[in-house]
């Protein structure tokens, strides 16, 4: 999976033992040294629970004790709140302000590190721009995805479920997979760009650095200002309306001002460049950098400096899209965080593996609980409106 370099860091285990990714040395830092400093003590609230966590461990990307192991024990002191309340953990984050459920965006085509590169784009997605509730999104996507994996599979370019469960394609370049996903959504029914539209992560800080990019998928080495005329040639000719991680973190002279070289109408998302962290989210601010971040509660460490990320974006009026990770389990924990937090969009994967549909069921789930099925307003959106498609 791809990682930001400045994210929390993952305490894993090395060795032979699940090719090095094994995770007791994290068990053990929970069960032993983070248990003893915690057990017996009581906390106001979620703050100071966290603030224990970040001081036990001590350094800057929770390498000591493992971000995973902090990310696992402050979800499980929010959902422990929420037990005590009586109450499901989207209504205790939420408390008393009104909820709605965060618009899917959902991957119908895995690439990057998530399908071993076989194109350089990771992810492919869709978004249902026009729908108006959460189950018809949920409708209206799972339709492409079908479709999709059939195109695929009649045209023999069919490889398999990529890391997220979108499609494992055989695409000769990096466009095609534009122009196959604008096909699947013609093809399953649907309007290009007033339906449902396009959504990329482009990841490229898997594939670039020091403002060079080579993509290896169309044979080619750009400098900085050639990869973004790239991408503003895909979002004129296609129904592109939200891109992530466009440039490398690293390309700080790329990244300053990219806001006012692309189209106007576009969302441009930081993941790797922010890692759900709110110094960066005010200093991207500050150069026009992105309009939108991406929430991982683990690249934080907790759930208190996530969320401190996901008001510093509501703060510079951008959209946050809660995300899951391509390693994923079954736990729900990130939709209830998407409904209580007001995010605008949730992020989790595909139609495919249990971990991913266990997610959107839950915020189905959520849906019969509070008895309404309301999207954000298409006004909170960089896009504004759905635009029809033009070939």
């Amino acid at each position: 999976a791809s990682r930001g370099s400045a994210e929390a860091v993952d305490l894993r285990d090395g060795g032979e033992r699940f090719s090095g990714f094994g995770v007791s040395r994290a068990v053990q830092a929970v069960n032993t040294e983070i248990a003893s400093a915690l057990a017996g003590k009581r906390f106001s609230g979620q703050a100071m629970l966290d603030q224990e966590l970040i001081a036990l461990d001590g350094t800057p990307t929770k390498s000591r004790l493992g971000g995973n192991a902090t990310t696992a024990v402050s979800m499980a002191f929010a959902q422990a709140q929420a037990v005590h309340a009586g109450m499901p953990l989207w209504k205790w984050l939420a408390g008393e302000r009104p909820v709605r459920l965060p618009l899917p965006e959902i991957q119908l085509f895995g690439g990057g590190a998530h399908a071993a590169q076989r194109v350089d784009v990771q992810d492919f997605m869709v978004i249902a721009v026009g729908a108006t509730t959460f189950a018809q999104a949920l409708d209206w996507t799972a339709e492409v995805y079908r479709t999709a994996g059939s195109l695929l599979k009649e045209h023999g370019l069919l490889a398999g479920v990529a890391d997220e469960g979108g499609w494992w394609p055989m695409f000769e370049n990096n466009e095609t997979g534009l122009e196959w996903t604008v096909r699947a959504i013609e093809q399953a029914g649907f309007r290009p760009g007033t339906d449902l539209a396009i959504s990329l992560d482009i990841a490229a800080s898997e594939f670039g650095t020091d403002g060079t990019y080579r993509l290896n998928r169309d044979n080619r080495v750009l400098n900085r200002t050639e990869m973004t005329d790239l991408l503003c040639g895909w979002l004129r000719n296609y129904p592109i309306v939200s891109i992530e991680d466009p440039l490398a973190e690293d390309d700080l002279e790329g990244w300053c001002g990219l806001l006012d070289r692309l189209p106007e109408g576009v969302q441009v998302i930081g993941d790797d460049l922010l890692v759900t962290n709110a110094e960066r989210v005010r200093e991207a601010q500050q150069n026009s950098s992105c309009n939108a971040l991406l929430v991982k509660p683990n690249q934080a460490g907790t759930l208190t400096e996530a969320f401190e990320a996901l008001q510093a974006a509501h703060a510079a009026g951008w959209n946050t899209v809660v995300s899951a990770r391509s390693g994923e389990t079954e736990d729900v924990t990130i939709v209830h965080l998407a409904v209580g937090w007001g995010a605008a969009q949730l992020k989790v994967g595909a139609f495919a593996r249990s971990e991913r549909m266990a997610k959107w069921n839950e915020g189905l789930r959520i849906v019969e609980t509070i008895g309404r099925d309301t999207l954000p307003p298409r006004s909170e959106f960089p896009w504004k409106y759905s635009r029809p498609y033009r070939k």
